[in-house]
């Protein structure tokens, strides 16, 4: 290897492990700033620590026998477990946030096409997953703590630890907030071609299947909290076939307008260049048969003279007549057919000048000239001669002695 291949290939390595560290110091700056927007969130919440355990306790001690409450096993659970908690209530308010410092991280490796795909998804999940929680807490925990609190033998007091039913709504927080993110991941798959709408229906069946199982590994075991998580998985996944379709058809659509208006830019092109001097030259590319006349005094035409030019006349009226039936038929096939009739009309307003021109130059119609020229009768003999027939002869008699 040269000593300039040598060069080249440390430098290659130094840029490419100067482009890593500059990754790593970037990602390194992103997780420092939602570490501390999450400790910001937490020590303005801390203050309120107690009073986010009983709202999150409300569910259960609206089922709990009269005089019931809540218990710690643990010594140091009543001040750990709301401290727990106030820092998941942290996470929990910052997770737009946090998910706009992932898309900061990731955006500038993606295309144009990838963003536009990527920020409506990201909004979308933020807002479902919210959604998912508030179901949890105000439909799940009023059914499912009712049903756990009536179900019990006599004799036994309802007395749940706090950091049982801490873990416990906490799994079933994020259970909710992740299954209501079923419409994403089935829009997400339908848009990368993965799979279709089409297929996604004929598997419903198995989906309604994987429904229920989610429901029983994440909910309580009870038929009734099972069914309230696998019902809206299911909702949620014909959600998802439903808007992938529509997504699928406007994507569709807007490919087939683009198209459209590149062959119509293409055309139009075409249309606009239909010779090189333009429509309105009056050179060779206009189309337009001009008559150049010399000045100065005429001279005198002869039937010669005639014949000639009436065979001029009818050559241009004939190859003007032509010109004019091949732009009709060529007209008919090119995109703005208005200006190309004008355009059409005012060539032909041109000929017919033109024309015209060589008619008013011509000592009469050019049918006439041209008879005048072919068919004039020879003299009988005997017949006297004009003077200048006369001259003519006398000249030629002069030419033969």
């Amino acid at each position: 290897m040269s000593t300039k291949d040598a060069k080249a290939a440390a430098d290659g390595e130094q840029s490419g492990l100067a482009g890593f560290i500059s990754h790593l110091v970037e990602l390194r700056n992103r997780l420092l700033k939602a570490i501390a927007v999450v400790f910001v969130l937490f020590l303005v919440l801390f203050p309120f620590r107690n009073e986010l355990f009983t709202l999150l306790s409300d569910p259960l001690a609206a089922h709990m026998p009269e005089g019931a409450s809540m218990i710690a096993v643990q010594v140091a659970s009543p001040f750990f477990i709301p401290l727990k908690l106030t820092a998941l209530t942290a996470v929990f308010i910052a997770i737009p946030y946090l998910l706009y410092q992932l898309w900061a991280f990731i955006a500038p490796g993606l295309y144009r096409h990838e963003q536009q795909l990527v920020v409506p998804l990201l909004l979308s999940s933020t807002i479902l997953f919210y959604l998912g929680t508030m179901f949890a807490y105000f439909m799940v925990f009023p059914v499912v703590f009712g049903f756990l609190g009536g179900t019990g033998p006599e004799g036994v007091n309802f007395a749940p630890d706090i950091n049982e039913y801490l873990s416990f709504a906490t799994t079933l927080f994020f259970a909710f907030g992740f299954v209501f993110e079923v419409p994403v991941a089935t829009v997400l798959l339908i848009l990368t071609g993965i799979v279709t709408p089409e297929q996604l229906a004929e598997k419903r069946r198995y989906a309604i299947l994987v429904a229920f199982v989610i429901g029983a590994i994440f909910t309580p075991p009870d038929v009734i909290s099972q069914f309230m998580m696998a019902i809206p998985v299911w909702l949620l996944y014909e959600l998802g076939i439903i808007v992938g379709r529509i997504m699928i058809r406007r994507r569709d659509a807007a490919a087939e307008l683009r198209d459209n208006n590149d062959a119509l830019g293409d055309d139009s092109a075409g249309a606009t260049g239909l010779d090189d001097n333009g429509p309105d030259d009056d050179g060779p590319g206009g189309g337009a048969a001009t008559q150049k006349t010399s000045p100065g005094k005429p001279k005198p035409s002869t039937s010669a003279d005639s014949a000639r030019r009436a065979d001029g006349v009818e050559s241009s009226t004939l190859s003007a007549r032509s010109s004019a039936s091949g732009e009709d038929i060529e007209a008919e096939h090119r995109p703005g057919k208005q200006e190309h009739d004008q355009w059409r009309e005012k060539r032909r307003q041109k000929a017919d000048q033109a024309l015209a021109e060589a008619s008013d130059n011509a000592p009469g119609s050019p049918e006439q000239s041209l008879q005048g020229a072919t068919n004039q009768p020879a003299k009988p003999a005997g017949t006297p001669l004009s003077a200048a027939d006369g001259k003519s002869d006398d000249g030629q008699a002069s030419r033969k002695d």
